[in-house]
């Protein structure tokens, strides 16, 4: 694995699309950046939970992991906000949102990888 594939991947991960900027893929970044973000926005937005590990309720470490997946605005969003209003009519699509934005930017993360790596054109 090459210093500039870890570069990359650790990028990727702190910042969607960040990886892909790095390797010139400013186009695609800006869309993944876009996509990943506005996801987690509306789930945010529509009272989505931010998961984080729950002593002896070992699903919500896949959860949380899940939820990380995002970044740096998983941190963010932890800081300024509850957990989500379980209450909400909205709750479990904007949890669902949460979790596929970082889902999809764990993705994201191993397709920069794969661009590093010149498995992937």
């Amino acid at each position: 694995m090459s210093g500039k594939a870890i570069t990359a991947m650790a990028i990727a991960l702190a910042l969607p699309g960040a990886g892909h900027f790095y390797l010139g893929r400013r186009r695609r970044a800006a869309a993944f950046f876009g996509i990943v973000i506005v996801m987690f926005t509306i789930g945010l937005l529509i009272e989505g939970k931010v998961y984080t590990p729950e002593k002896n309720k070992p699903l919500t470490m896949l959860a949380s992991v899940a939820s990380m997946g995002v970044g740096v605005p998983y941190f963010i969003a932890r800081s300024i906000r509850p957990l989500g209003e379980v209450l909400s009519i909205t709750f479990e699509h904007g949890t669902a949102f949460t979790l596929t934005a970082g889902l999809m930017n764990l993705l994201l993360v191993l397709d920069a990888f794969d661009i590093a790596e010149r498995r992937k054109p």
